[in-house]
């Protein structure tokens, strides 16, 4: 019998806010959930690459999650979906983080694609790979597809849509922003049978009318309710309305980026919502000095988030 499809909505990978040793920032991260919660997302990804979940170890990683779900039932939010991130290099690892994942409290798992050797993943390696794991996995299994972070990896529709028929594949996030792709994927798999999600805020709307199922989005971390206000104009088929929003989120996206990624939004919620410090853990670079025209793209659109 095939596994559960997550729903469709705005899902958002957290980041993981740190104390200057590097060490969690318990109180941090939990504002940091509770805040996501109450602005409404349809769910958390947890050791996503926002989260920086190469960085952290096996213990670590699991520590987040079971600290999120906890954070959620507490508050009243056990409705919040919890995907992990379990991506690894090898099938061994990988397994071990999906069993992880289950033990301490996620739904769904989030895979990437091994890419230390980009040359010897061809297409038939790259489907073995997925195949096995999902055979593995406890939890129902998303193909995370983001080239910037695998050597230029990119799955093509081709590939996801094939490994769409595993029973225990769910569904895919699509980090690259191929509108096209997504949209080849959604007109043979709707969202009731695979649970395709745009991977970058840009093309949010954009994927919603081709199909989507939601996405799941960096930008949320700085303006969750903002993602929710457009998603609903868009479930109520006010699609103008809809599309001036997501002009926003188009810009905020790019301006995210271009500002310093997780250290700036790091640094601009710290600013901005009172809670959490700019440390990452390195290589990552941390934003001491917030300023300059992305920034202030950004602290517009925070403006705008608080007056929701």
């Amino acid at each position: 019998m095939p596994a559960a499809v997550p729903p469709s909505g705005i899902y958002v990978p957290a980041v993981l806010f740190f104390k200057e040793s590097e060490d969690f920032d318990v109180p941090a991260i939990k504002s940091h959930v509770l805040r996501l919660a109450q602005g409404g997302v349809t769910g958390i990804v947890v050791q996503g690459s926002n989260g920086e979940a190469q960085h952290l170890s096996h213990d670590e990683r699991k520590e987040a999650i079971s600290l999120t779900r906890k954070t959620l039932d507490e508050s009243g939010f056990q409705n919040v979906v919890i995907i992990a991130g379990c991506g690894a290099q090898s099938a061994r690892e990988t397994k071990k983080l999906c069993a992880d994942a289950k033990d301490a409290g996620a739904a769904f798992v989030l895979v990437l694609t091994p890419s230390v050797w980009p040359g010897d993943m061809t297409r038939e390696n790259i489907i073995r790979y997925h195949r096995e794991v999902a055979d593995y996995s406890p939890l129902p299994y998303m193909v995370y597809n983001f080239p910037t972070v695998t050597a230029g990896i990119d799955l093509d529709s081709d590939i996801i849509l094939t490994l769409s028929e595993h029973p225990n594949i769910v569904g895919t996030k699509l980090s690259c922003g191929n509108v096209g792709k997504l949209h080849r994927i959604t007109s043979v798999k709707p969202p009731s049978e695979f649970c395709t999600l745009a991977g970058v805020s840009e093309v949010l709307l954009q994927g919603l009318l081709s199909g989507s199922a939601g996405a799941i989005a960096a930008l949320p971390n700085l303006v969750p309710k903002l993602h929710m206000k457009m998603y609903a104009l868009y479930q109520a088929g006010k699609i103008d309305e809809a599309m001036k929003i997501q002009a926003q989120l188009g810009q905020g996206d790019w301006a995210t980026r271009k500002a310093g990624g997780v250290g700036a939004m790091k640094a601009l919620i710290s600013k901005h919502f009172g809670y959490g410090e700019i440390y990452v853990r390195r290589p990552l670079m941390a934003v001491a000095q917030l300023n300059g025209t992305y920034v202030d793209k950004l602290e517009e659109l925070i403006a705008s988030e608080k007056a929701l």
